[in-house]
C-alpha cells in the first residue's frame, strides 16, 4: 500500500470507484482507494439496479443524464460487462392527483430534450402486457431510462480507474484519521498510515460512523429495504420497461426472463441506526416477509403473474437515507480537506456515474460544473446533528420516496426544534407553520373559522385567498412578519471592513448606520451567497442572510477571512428575534411607540440606527424585500414577545395584520426580487441576475473582480426576467416549467406564483440574453398545458420607479 496519496477516497462501492474513475479521467493519477472488505460489499452489490434520470430537482437529472451517458459507452472502454440496457421505464398512474405529478415530469423532460410520453392505460398495457390495468388511469413512459448490474457498474468503472494510475487497495479498514487543526493529514488503516492531501468519505451507509470519528455532521440512516427475485415466469416479454406504480408504492425490472419486485413502504424499519458493524459486509438482514406483504398484496394485483411465480429470495438489504430524501455531497464544513459523497436514498446506481465525475470536478477545480445545492452538505443545521432527528424524519422520508411530491409540502415529523419568541404570539392568531432548517415560520394565517390546514394540491390551494388578503394587507395597511429565523451573523475587528469589502461585490466602506445588500461571489463571478451588511460600529458589522443558508454562507466567508486574530466572526441568529413592520402605514404605527424619529428625513432608505419600540431596545433597519415601506426590528430575543404585543396593540386602529411567507413570496415577484437558492447560485452572476447596481468595479479587488469586469464588458450570457401569464385566473406554475419563444424551449422558470395586486400569475427565469426580447409571443408550459405569456426584461411589475419605498 503507497505511504501517502493525493486523494484518498474511502470506500469501494458504486461513488468510490466513480469518483476514482472520475479523479484519473481528470488527470489526478495519484488516488488511492480503501475498502474494508470486496468491491461492492457494501449495498451496491445488492441494489435492484434501476436507473431513472428525471427528478424534481434540475441539476440533479443533469447529473442522473451524465449517468446514462457513461453506462451507454462504458463496457466498450473498460471491456466489463455492466448489464446497462436501455428499457425505458413506465410510470402508472391510479389517481388523477399521479396523473398531474406524470405530466409535470413529461413537462420538465421536454426542458431537457428528454422524450417522456403520457399514455393511455392501453397503450400501457402494450408495452407491458404483464399488467392488470386494474384502476389505472394513465402512464407516462421514459424510453431512455434503464437497468443494469450494480456490481458490473462498478468493477468497469473500478478498472478504468486503475487503468489510469489509481489504486485500489481491498481487505483494508480504516481504523482512524491524523487530524491537525482543521485538515487530515493522514489516513490509518490496520496495515499502515496513508499521508493525503485530500479525503473522500465514500462509505455508504457507514456515512454517519465515519462522519464522527472525522467530527463531521453525516446524516446516513440505514433502513431495511427489501425486494423479492422470481423465478423465470412464461411468457415474460423481451426487453420489458422497468415499471414504477407508486400509487402502490412499488417497482419492477425484468431479471432474466423473471421479475424483481420492490417499493418503499410508508412504515419503512430503521437498522442498526448507532452505527453498522464492519463486519457486515457481503451480507443480507433476515427476509421479513410479514413486514413485505405491504408491498406484495398490491403487487399480486397489478402483476398477476407472480400469483403462479416461484419466488427464488426475498432480498433485505439495508441502504442508506438521509432526512431530506437527498444524497449528501460536497465540502464538510467542519474539516478543511475532506469530501463526503454518501446516502443517496436507493438511487445510487442511478446517480453513480454522474455524482463521481461531480465530486471528482469538485476536489480539482473547487466547485462542480453543476450546482448541486440540494445535494450540498452544507445544507444542514444543527438541529440535524441530533441522531433522534435524523431518525424519526428520514423515517418518514423513506415512507414518502414513492407518495406524491406536492408543492409546497411540509412534513410531520421532527417539528417544533426551533421556535421564534413570537411562536405562541402567531399560534394563537391563526399562524399555519412550516418548517425551513428546523424553524417554525408561519406559511399563512387562517382567520376565524376558516380550516386550520394545509391541503396539499396541484390547483389553487385552499389558503389563496388568505395569502391574498395579508398581500392586500401590506400594500394598503400595515402588517407584521415574523422573520426571527433570519442567519445572523457578527463580524469585527481591525480588519473586518477590509475582509468583507474583499467579500463583497457591493462596496462596503459606507458611513456607519449604512445597510448594503451584496452579492459574494467566486472567482468566476458566480454567486456564492447574497446577503445584507449592517455597518453598526466603524469595526462591528451584522450580516444577514436567508434561514436554511448560514452553514454555507458561514463556511464560505471563514474561508476568506485571515487567520492572524484581526477579524472575529460567530453567529449571533439566536440572540436576535426579528420584526418586520411592512405597508403604507408603517411609519405611523412606529412612530406611535417610539420617541425615535422614523420620518424619511431622520430616517433614509438603506440606513440603520437603534431604538426604543415600547420599553425594549431594537435595531431597526430601513430595508424592503417586499416593494412596502418597511422596516426590520432586529430585538433581543427577550423583548420580542413586548415589541409584537405593543406594535399590535399601537395599530388596531390601522387595519393592522399579520402576513407569513406565502405572503411574502408573492409580493416580491411583484417587486422584482430574486431568491437565493432559485434565481441567485453559483451558476449565474450578478449581471445575469439583474445585480449590476450591486457590483461596485471601481472599488479595490475584491473576489470576482476580474470576472465580473470581462462579462459587463462583453455583456452577460443570461437574462433573468419575469414572465406574466395572459390567462385571467390563477395558474398553479409548475417548478423548472419550460420557458418556449418561437416554439422553443429556452429557458425554465425559476420561481413562479401569484401577484395579488397586479393580478397575474408570475413567473421568473434565465433565457439567453441575445433572445431576451420584452412584450408577448412567449409561451410557458406547466403540466403538459402550454399558456400565452408576456416576458418582462427589468422584472420590476410593482412601483418600478421605488417611489413607495422611498416616501
Amino acid at each position: 500500500m503507497r505511504q501517502s496519496a493525493r486523494v484518498v477516497i474511502i470506500g469501494g462501492g458504486i461513488i468510490g470507484c466513480s469518483t476514482a474513475y472520475h479523479m484519473t479521467r481528470l488527470g489526478i493519477k495519484d488516488v488511492v482507494l480503501l475498502e474494508k472488505n470486496q468491491l461492492t460489499s457494501g449495498s451496491t452489490w445488492h441494489a435492484a439496479g434501476l436507473v431513472g434520470q428525471l427528478r424534481s430537482e434540475r441539476n440533479i437529472t443533469r447529473m442522473l443524464q451524465m449517468s446514462v451517458s457513461l453506462y451507454e459507452t462504458l463496457e466498450a472502454e473498460t471491456g466489463l460487462s455492466t448489464g446497462w440496457k436501455k428499457t425505458g421505464c413506465l410510470h402508472l398512474a391510479s389517481t388523477r392527483d399521479r396523473m398531474y405529478e406524470l405530466k409535470k415530469g413529461a413537462t420538465t423532460a421536454r426542458s431537457f430534450g428528454l422524450e417522456m410520453h403520457i399514455l393511455t392505460p392501453k397503450e400501457a398495457y402494450d408495452l407491458c402486457p404483464i399488467l392488470s390495468l386494474e384502476g389505472i388511469m394513465g402512464a407516462a413512459f421514459m424510453p431512455t431510462d434503464g437497468q443494469a448490474d450494480p456490481s458490473g457498474i462498478t468493477q468497469a468503472l473500478a478498472r478504468g480507474a486503475r487503468d489510469r494510475g489509481a489504486k485500489i487497495s481491498t481487505d483494508t479498514l480504516v481504523t482512524g484519521f491524523d487530524i491537525q487543526g482543521k485538515r487530515i493529514q493522514a489516513v490509518l488503516t490496520q496495515t499502515g498510515k496513508i499521508e493525503c492531501e485530500t479525503v473522500v468519505n465514500c462509505t455508504g451507509m457507514w456515512g454517519y460512523q465515519v462522519g464522527r470519528m472525522l467530527g463531521v455532521n453525516t446524516p446516513v440512516v440505514p433502513f431495511q429495504h427489501q425486494f423479492l427475485v422470481s423465478e423465470k415466469i412464461p411468457g415474460m416479454p423481451k426487453n420489458l420497461p422497468t415499471i414504477r406504480d407508486k400509487d402502490n408504492l412499488i417497482y419492477y425490472k425484468e431479471e432474466v426472463g423473471g421479475l424483481i419486485m420492490g417499493g418503499y413502504e410508508r412504515n419503512g424499519i430503521p437498522w442498526s441506526v448507532d452505527g453498522v458493524s464492519n463486519d457486515f459486509s457481503g451480507r443480507l438482514l433476515e427476509p421479513d416477509f410479514d413486514h413485505f406483504q405491504i408491498l406484495s398484496e398490491p403487487a399480486l394485483r397489478r402483476t398477476p403473474c407472480l400469483e403462479s411465480a416461484g419466488i427464488i429470495k426475498l432480498i433485505n438489504g439495508p441502504e442508506g437515507f438521509t432526512p431530506d430524501g437527498n444524497a449528501i455531497m460536497g465540502p464538510a464544513p467542519e474539516l478543511g480537506n475532506l469530501f463526503v459523497a454518501v446516502g443517496f436514498n436507493a438511487f445510487g446506481i442511478a446517480a453513480g456515474g454522474g455524482a463521481g465525475q461531480m465530486m471528482a470536478e469538485w476536489i480539482v477545480y473547487g466547485e462542480p460544473s453543476l450546482d448541486l445545492w440540494p445535494l450540498d452538505i452544507r445544507r444542514f443545521g444543527p438541529h440535524h446533528q441530533s441522531r433522534s432527528y435524523q431518525v424519526e424524519r428520514t423515517a418518514e422520508l423513506y415512507g414518502k420516496h414513492y407518495t406524491i411530491h406536492w408543492p409546497h409540502e411540509e412534513h410531520d415529523s421532527a417539528r417544533g426544534v426551533r421556535r421564534t419568541p413570537l411562536y405562541y404570539l402567531l399560534k394563537a392568531k391563526g399562524g399555519i407553520f412550516g418548517a425551513k432548517y428546523g424553524w417554525e415560520r408561519p406559511n399563512w394565517f387562517a382567520p376565524p373559522g376558516a380550516e386550520y390546514k394545509d391541503r396539499p394540491t396541484f390547483e389553487v390551494p385552499g389558503w389563496f385567498e388568505f395569502v391574498a388578503d395579508e398581500h392586500r394587507r401590506a400594500r394598503e395597511k400595515v402588517v407584521l412578519i415574523d422573520q426571527s429565523s433570519f442567519c445572523k451573523f457578527e463580524m469585527t475587528g481591525q480588519k473586518a471592513l477590509e475582509s468583507l469589502n474583499r467579500l463583497c461585490t457591493n462596496r462596503i466602506d459606507r458611513p456607519v448606520g449604512s445597510v448594503i445588500y451584496t452579492p459574494m461571489c467566486n472567482d468566476r463571478g458566480g454567486i456564492e451567497c447574497d446577503l445584507t451588511v449592517a455597518r453598526l460600529e466603524t469595526e462591528r458589522f451584522l450580516l444577514v442572510v436567508g434561514t436554511a443558508f448560514g452553514l454555507r454562507v458561514g463556511w464560505w466567508i471563514r474561508k476568506h477571512l485571515p487567520t492572524d486574530g484581526s477579524v472575529v466572526f460567530h453567529e449571533v441568529t439566536s440572540a436576535f428575534g426579528v420584526i418586520s413592520v411592512v405597508g403604507p402605514k408603517s411609519r405611523e404605527l412606529l412612530q406611535r411607540v417610539t420617541k425615535d424619529d422614523f420620518s424619511n428625513q431622520g430616517f433614509r432608505f438603506g440606513a440603520c440606527k437603534p431604538a426604543a419600540v415600547g420599553h425594549a431596545p431594537v435595531t431597526a433597519f430601513r430595508i424592503t424585500y417586499v416593494g412596502e415601506l418597511g422596516y426590520e426590528l432586529y430585538i433581543p430575543v427577550d423583548f420580542a414577545g413586548h415589541v409584537y404585543e405593543t406594535l399590535w396593540g399601537a395599530g388596531q386602529d390601522l387595519s393592522i395584520g399579520n402576513a407569513g411567507y406565502r405572503a411574502i413570496n408573492s409580493m416580491r415577484l411583484e417587486k422584482g426580487n430574486a431568491d437565493w437558492g432559485s434565481e441567485l447560485t453559483p451558476e449565474y452572476t450578478p449581471y445575469d441576475a439583474g445585480l449590476g447596481a450591486c457590483v461596485s468595479l471601481d472599488k479595490e479587488d475584491f473576489m470576482g473582480k476580474a470576472a465580473l469586469a470581462r462579462i459587463r464588458k462583453d455583456g452577460a450570457p443570461w437574462q433573468l426576467c419575469s414572465f406574466t401569464l395572459d390567462e385571467k385566473d390563477p395558474v398553479m406554475i409548475q417548478g423548472s416549467a419550460p420557458i418556449i419563444g418561437k416554439g422553443e424551449v429556452i429557458g425554465v422558470t425559476s420561481s413562479a406564483g401569484y401577484g395579488h395586486t397586479i393580478g397575474k400569475t408570475i413567473a421568473y427565469g434565465y433565457i439567453p440574453a441575445e433572445k431576451a426580447v420584452s412584450g408577448q409571443g412567449w409561451e410557458i408550459e406547466s403540466y403538459r398545458k402550454v399558456y400565452p405569456a408576456t416576458c418582462h426584461l427589468n422584472r420590476v411589475l410593482y412601483d418600478p420607479k421605488r417611489e413607495k419605498i422611498r416616501v
